[in-house]
């Protein structure tokens, strides 16, 4: 009697710089018909709530939406979201994330979250009533304000003037008039995809941690804090309100806080949204290895990036689980810690960086060979 073939899960998140996830995949799969082509590949790329989330769940058969939006500077540009009957799936990175500033030139006071509000207002008005936010990648840090604007706010300053886009601008904030906001998103249900727990101020806050990923110079760290400081006091004056201190206020620029306070966002974490959306579990359970993975595996993979979420789901159903990377800067014990059976690295097939990064696809073809030729692990 014949026995069943090995079933393999491919659950890689994106290589940055290199592959989407679901190239990653096709890379993986490659290799491993080239050696067992009796193997079943399960495809199911995944994200952490960053770039890629929408890719995500269009990959797991969600319908893709095509919107034009601004970017985090007003260019604009065209971009999606995923749809699934009343659910949307939103990413910030794909609408004003940072790599959509213009030439890659920061602009740290300036730059917005408006054409975020843009996609989800055009989510709103085709049905959805439940939306996951996607908050990695932001160029901004405007607090969501830009977001809201979108959506119908109204922020001015003591002239009556909308106040300007990004950070900067809410400085001269002085009121806020909800009065004109979608109808839709009062009942809308929104959940942020969120995998950090700062605050919006202080020395934990948007500004100061994430602010100099973003362009900020040292100098205008307090300026923007400052602008968030009242942007929150208005916010509070105004719903009665007061979330800046909240757990993932300060994701995203303070999108976190913007959406928490005036959408009704509560924050989950990344990866386990997303493994939910692609109904990982069901196909978890029926595959004997699970192949996941990143462009690096070091120290933040192990607080709750993606490829650590698809370890301990599969590690709760005993099913083994290999990890690939472009480098990897973990130990055995750290390896072993996360739930990977073994970590494998594109660098220690080919050790310059930057043919690493161009050759992934065919580095990753290799090591799918590895892994179907028995070298890194067959079904148990």
């Amino acid at each position: 009697m014949t026995a069943d073939p090995t079933t393999v899960l491919l659950a890689p998140d994106k290589f940055k710089g290199s592959l989407s996830a679901a190239a990653v995949t096709d890379a993986l799969a490659r290799g491993i018909a080239d050696v067992a082509p009796d193997w079943l590949c399960v495809r199911a790329p995944i994200a952490d709530g960053g770039e890629g989330t929408v890719d995500a769940a269009v990959s797991a058969g969600w319908d893709r939406v095509h919107v034009v939006t601004t970017g985090p500077t007003g260019e604009v540009h065209r971009t999606g979201y995923a749809r699934r009957g009343d659910e949307a799936v939103v990413e910030l990175a794909s609408s004003v994330g940072l790599g959509l500033l213009p030439g890659g030139r920061f602009a740290p006071l300036q730059a917005g979250t408006a054409g975020l509000g843009t996609v989800i207002a055009h989510a709103l008005d085709h049905g959805a009533r439940e939306i996951v936010i996607g908050l990695g990648g932001s160029a901004s840090t405007d607090g969501g304000a830009g977001m809201l604007t979108a959506l119908g706010a109204e922020i001015t300053d003591a002239d009556g003037r909308p106040v300007a886009p990004g950070g900067g601008g809410l400085l001269q904030a002085t009121r806020l008039d909800l009065s004109g906001l979608h109808r839709a998103a009062r009942s809308a249900r929104f959940t942020l995809a969120c995998d950090v727990d700062n605050p919006l101020l202080g020395a934990d806050g948007a500004a100061a941690v994430y602010g100099p990923q973003k362009g900020v110079d040292p100098a205008d760290i307090p300026v923007l804090d400052d602008a968030l400081r009242t942007w929150a006091d208005l916010v509070r004056a105004t719903t009665g309100r007061d979330l800046r201190a909240a757990a993932g206020a300060g994701a995203a620029g303070g999108a976190g806080f913007g959406a928490m306070s005036l959408l009704g966002a509560r924050a989950r974490p990344g990866v386990e949204i997303v493994l939910e959306l692609t109904d990982f579990a069901v196909k978890l359970a029926s595959c004997d290895l699970v192949i996941t993975g990143e462009g690096s595996l070091d120290e933040q993979t192990l607080h709750g990036k993606a490829p650590a979420g698809v370890a301990a789901a599969a590690r709760e159903r005993g099913v083994p689980v290999l990890a690939v990377a472009g480098r990897s800067t973990l130990d055995a014990d750290q390896i072993h810690r996360a739930g990977f059976r073994r970590a494998i690295a594109l660098s220690a097939l080919e050790p310059d960086p930057q043919r690493c990064m161009t050759d992934a696809a065919a580095l990753l073809r290799t090591v799918g060979r590895s892994i179907a030729s028995g070298c890194a692990g067959r079904r148990a």
